[in-house]
């Protein structure tokens, strides 16, 4: 099957790139992977996303976008890309479930996967007191106690962001020293509302069936286990973006997110785009990520209307 534009990945990054090239009469493709609508799907309320003054459920407000898609002409199909050849076009793509698709253009918005820690009690509480991004969650911890995991950077960014609202930001970390750069260090050091629980290892978070009340840790000198209690738990210890796929064929930086043209959506492969957090490590948010995918559509729209290679008359399904 050929198509004129192939998307993976259906968060906001991928959906919106849909709506938009669907409105264009491109008819994309859109190939889900094992978790549709990216991590808003782990989200219970979003509050920041313009338009719902009431706030709206991630699911609910991915599964909008997707039939908004679908309205206007965008299909659908799940399966788990194993290969791209990017070696001339049209671009054939390998998919677990659907065999080989060709494509005149790409867009990759497969996101980035936050690292978790596998501790028991920490997957099934996502959503229910347990999150991996402070500026999407910290509002809803007004005058609570809440912990950070992490020791680098974005831990330190977060537990400063979360002061403004929780009363009080403990960040837990299995070393006694912290491997944020020394500004970011003093910044959470001088804050009264942090504190601090070193050279500790979660071992597992503590949840009354409806939510998170505490979290168990383990002493690494004395070996000793307590369990902290707090309202609220936030991971930071990095993200993954999900590149594999296509590692030594698209420019990517040192972490694996794929670089594109400042200001554009263009990696070093021409008819190939890239959005959202697969090649942003710096806001990860959703309304960031539906920008950039607004982005990506109209850069292959343009793409397009100056080059083709696959007679659509006789090859479109």
């Amino acid at each position: 099957m050929a198509y004129k534009s192939i998307i993976l990945g259906t968060g906001p990054a991928g959906l919106t790139a849909a709506v938009y090239l669907a409105r264009a009469d491109m008819e994309p493709l859109v190939i889900e992977g094992p978790e549709p609508g990216g991590q808003l799907t782990l989200t219970t309320e979003v509050e920041n996303f313009p338009g719902f003054p009431d706030g709206i459920m991630g699911p609910e407000l991915m599964d909008n976008m997707k039939k908004q898609a679908e309205r206007f002409g965008a299909t659908f199909k799940r399966g788990w890309v194993t290969d791209v050849e990017v070696e001339g076009r049209p671009f054939k793509l390998h998919v677990d479930g659907l065999g080989e698709v060709v494509t005149e253009t790409l867009i990759i918005s497969t996101g980035a996967s936050a690292k978790m820690l596998g501790i028991p009690g920490e997957k099934e509480n996502l959503g229910k007191g347990v999150s991996t991004c402070a500026t999407c969650d910290g509002f809803f911890f007004r005058g609570k106690k809440v912990v950070i995991i992490g020791g680098g950077d974005s831990a330190m960014e977060e537990a400063t962001f979360l002061t403004k609202f929780a009363s009080e930001v403990q960040v837990i970390h299995r070393r006694h020293d912290l491997r944020a750069s020394k500004i970011m260090q003093t910044r959470a050091q001088e804050n009264d509302k942090v504190t601090w629980a070193l050279n500790k290892t979660p071992v597992e978070m503590v949840s009354d069936g409806m939510k998170i009340s505490g979290i168990k840790v383990r002493d690494n000198e004395s070996g000793e286990e307590e369990v902290i209690d707090t309202d609220g738990i936030f991971v930071a210890i990095g993200h993954n973006p999900n590149t594999d796929f296509v590692k030594g064929k698209l420019n990517m930086d040192e972490k694996g997110y794929i670089l594109v043209d400042p200001g554009t959506t263009n990696t070093n492969i021409p008819g190939i785009f890239a959005c959202g957090d697969v090649q942003d490590q710096k806001y990860r948010q959703a309304i960031t990520a539906a920008g950039t995918g607004c982005m990506a559509a109209m850069d292959t729209e343009r793409f397009l209307e100056g080059e083709a290679t696959i007679d659509w008359s006789e090859n479109l399904s």
